[in-house]
């Protein structure tokens, strides 16, 4: 996910988050799919295209990657793919590319999110992470007062434990558009996860029987249904910036090419295959 570079070398979510979903067709995911990023990888290094996207591989469900896209404001989106409209080069070159990608995919979703760091916990610098797990909530229509309710209760009743933390993001454009929400959290290993699997017990203890049955009332009136997957960043399919590879070499992997450019001031992402601008 990308993120803004702040003085205190905190990495924050981007207030805008653009999503492609490519979901690989049988036996095309693995080897053959990063060879193809990594041709969208080489020509934006190549270009020195100045921001930058996150990739991950499914571990869960259906075999897909995400390629995580972060804009401090929909009109930083606009202008990146105004930017990208006006050079020809990259232009033809990335066509090329999506034609050979195209060949190994089922299908592609493109989904884009808003932030909502009032209903986020321990949010922090994902350079160093390696996972996502990614808990997507649809909520009932007209209930989402409860569900900001009961995520004010989750932020209490975790917020004393270490590893616990998740960006809440919002739908707002594309097929998941409507009562969506992904909770995003970061790990640095799947230890994290053996770690976290007594924190509901934790929790529990924490709020206590009255909270609870506050907690199970709410989550019935509000939650329409939840599902939760874990991702593994992909270095070779991501085009981090130079910052990134600096702070952590697992970015720069021996068999993909560097991203060379440095990023500006307020640093976001820009989607492999740009997208049309955020509507009117």
């Amino acid at each position: 996910m990308a993120a803004q570079d702040m003085p205190s070398g905190v990495m924050l979510p981007p207030k805008v988050l653009v999503i492609d979903r490519e979901y690989t067709k049988p036996g095309k995911g693995g080897g053959p799919h990063e060879k193809s990023e990594g041709a969208f990888v080489s020509a934006l290094a190549a270009a020195k295209w100045p921001t930058h996207y996150l990739a991950a591989t499914a571990m869960s469900g259906r075999p897909r990657a995400l390629f995580m896209a972060g804009y401090p404001s929909f009109e930083a989106w606009e202008k990146d793919n105004l930017a990208y409209e006006k050079n020809p080069a990259l232009s033809a070159v990335l066509d090329r590319d999506n034609i050979a990608d195209g060949e190994l995919l089922d299908q592609v979703q493109i989904s884009v999110y808003l932030y909502d760091p009032e209903l986020s916990l321990h949010v922090g610098d994902v350079v160093h992470s390696r996972y996502f797990d990614i808990q997507h909530y649809k909520i009932k229509p007209g209930h989402r007062a409860e569900w900001e309710q009961l995520v004010k209760i989750y932020q209490t009743g975790f917020a004393k434990i270490p590893n616990a933390n998740w960006a809440l993001y919002e739908s707002y454009y594309g097929e998941d558009n409507g009562g969506i929400y992904l909770a995003i959290s970061r790990m640095t290993s799947l230890a994290e996860d053996d770690a976290s699997l007594g924190d509901s017990k934790k929790f529990e203890d924490a709020m206590g029987p009255e909270e609870m049955k506050k907690i199970s009332t709410l989550s019935a009136s509000c939650i329409d249904s939840v599902q939760d997957n874990l991702f593994s960043f992909d270095p070779k399919m991501s085009y981090p910036a130079e910052e990134w590879i600096k702070a952590d070499s697992f970015w720069k992997p021996k068999t993909a090419a560097a991203a060379k450019p440095a990023m500006a001031a307020m640093p976001g992402m820009v989607a492999k295959k740009p997208a049309v601008p955020a509507k009117p």
